[in-house]
């Protein structure tokens, strides 16, 4: 189970605040680390984007110190982080908040699955799954269709 995740982005405010529309949620500042923000799905999981200013990493902690905060001059718009969301709302209201921001979006086929690609800021990319598609998802990742999966690939 997948509780909370943190991503980078230019404006971490605006995009949290997105974000909430998003999961259906709400927004706060994030007080750990000044200039951060997380969108709050308020749902039983403890759903939660905690959005960062775009260079900050995480670093380990001295001996027996928690997470460090450090800011990176040279970062990249781009990196691997994703992930996949389950969202309240449907396509078109994704597409909707996507087009009213400027940002990208995409429905695509995974071959097994569908996602609705959803590129944060343009550089940062959430797979949301809506009601109507994470049917799909679930199913593909059900232990036993991937137990016969690993089989057929091996």
């Amino acid at each position: 189970m997948l509780h909370h995740i943190s991503i980078p982005a230019n404006n971490p405010r605006h995009v949290a605040e997105v974000l909430a529309k998003i999961l259906g949620g709400r927004t706060a500042p994030f007080p750990s680390h000044p200039g951060s923000y997380v969108a709050v799905a308020l749902d039983e999981q403890g759903t939660l984007i905690e959005v960062y200013p775009l260079g900050t990493e995480l670093v380990p902690g001295n001996s027996g110190d928690q997470v460090q905060f450090s800011k990176n001059p040279v970062y990249s718009q781009f990196n691997a982080v994703h992930a996949a969301l389950s969202v309240p709302v449907n396509q078109e209201q994704i597409e909707q908040i996507a087009a009213s921001e400027g940002w990208r979006v995409l429905r695509c086929n995974r071959g097994q699955f569908e996602v609705i690609e959803f590129w944060i800021e343009n550089h940062l990319m959430l797979e949301l799954l809506t009601l109507e598609i994470a049917p799909q998802y679930l199913k593909f990742f059900h232990p036993q269709n991937l137990q016969q999966f690993f089989t057929t690939a091996a």
